[in-house]
């Protein structure tokens, strides 16, 4: 699987943009803000029908326009795909897929997967949950789009029900509805709570080998899924097969804290996932290097993960990564990335060991090849 074709139209700061890419390795150079990341969110959002940035839909149209148009050709074997979208600075996007309608985005997963690496990526380790969780998420969806709509799902009831739980829970007919909230957000946060813990029995091993080929040798690489409401099984471990009842138990037991504070506390939302690196906790205790090195893993574990159980490698976006790598840590992850579709971004020269089939130079939203 690889992207072939890419148009833009009112696309962040691309009035006009036509790109046909090779198989292989396109390193896009470029001065600071001159549309270098643009161009890679532009792919992100063709795979995932959002920006990888955590910005609006709005965002994406340039400034003065109504919308943003977007056209990807996705080569797959032998078969060819569409996709174009009308990306709107305000009300529904348009979205054809094969010149057929397309009405959710999660309808496009499948269509093209990709792997993201950022500068940020290192937040991962040293911010807050929220992140982790994502990153979670995200891999998840990459391998099973059916838990698209388990999150989504999740999310559209929390929101309902806090919107609830902030009213007071006034008359029978409010305590009956949270009721049925509680019957919907049990069975969508035990679906994705249940994705999540499955999901780190692959995960963590090949995050592990990862951090090994990184670091050049091996260091114990565990993690910690917490959840406060999930019930264990004989051996300690979170027993996925209970996870229904408990967050309905859960809900049943906070229930008059949460009316009173106007929130729902208990479920996979306020779950957190701890790294540990040598049996220390990486986001307090592991060096900078350790911590940027556990970044990279679980991207590169993640990404080898989801060529491993998909049969397709998904398209590498390395986004300015490597002006934040020292030489050996530059050095190991060209060695061990994958020969797959990669597009890479630098504000310098072509990192050492990257053997481009293509370069392109961006300066102020104008594209042209590079020797």
């Amino acid at each position: 699987m690889h992207l072939a074709g890419l148009w833009l139209t009112d696309f962040r700061c691309y009035e006009e943009a036509t790109l046909r890419f090779p198989p292989g390795v396109t390193v896009i150079c470029g001065a600071n803000a001159q549309g270098k990341t643009s161009l890679l969110e532009a792919v992100g959002w063709a795979a995932t029908g959002k920006s990888f940035r955590g910005v609006p839909d709005s965002a994406l149209v340039r400034a003065g326009h109504d919308a943003a148009i977007l056209r990807a050709e996705v080569v797959d074997d032998e078969r060819t795909q569409l996709l174009e979208a009308e990306i709107r600075a305000s009300g529904r996007n348009r979205v054809q897929l094969n010149r057929n309608p397309v009405q959710r985005s999660r309808d496009l997963l499948g269509l093209m997967r990709v792997t993201v690496f950022a500068p940020d990526d290192l937040q991962l380790v040293k911010g807050g949950p929220a992140g982790r969780r994502d990153y979670l998420d995200d891999l998840l969806v990459a391998l099973s789009p059916r838990y698209e709509a388990a999150r989504a799902d999740y999310e559209r009831v929390l929101k309902q029900r806090n919107a609830l739980l902030r009213g007071g829970l006034r008359g029978d007919d409010a305590v009956g509805t949270l009721d049925v909230f509680d019957l919907q957000l049990a069975a969508a946060g035990a679906e994705l709570a249940r994705g999540r813990v499955r999901l780190l029995e692959r995960l963590v091993p090949a995050v592990a080998e990862a951090y090994a080929d990184l670091a050049g040798m091996r260091t114990p690489i565990t993690t910690v899924y917490e959840a406060d409401w999930a019930p264990t099984g004989p051996g300690g471990d979170l027993d996925p097969d209970g996870f229904d009842q408990a967050l309905l138990d859960a809900f049943a037991s906070h229930r008059a804290a949460e009316v009173d504070r106007g929130l729902t506390l208990v479920g996979p939302h306020r779950d957190e996932w701890r790294l540990l690196v040598g049996n220390m906790e990486s986001r307090t205790h592991a060096s900078q290097g350790e911590q940027r090195t556990l970044a990279l893993a679980l991207r590169l574990g993640g990404h080898r993960l989801c060529g491993e159980l998909t049969d397709t490698s998904p398209v590498l976006l390395l986004d300015d990564v490597f002006s934040e790598l020292d030489d050996q840590r530059a050095v190991a992850l060209v060695a061990h990335l994958d020969s797959g579709q990669t597009l890479v971004t630098t504000a310098g020269s072509v990192p050492t060991g990257i053997s481009a089939d293509r370069i392109l130079r961006v300066d102020a939203g104008r594209i042209e090849e590079a020797a």
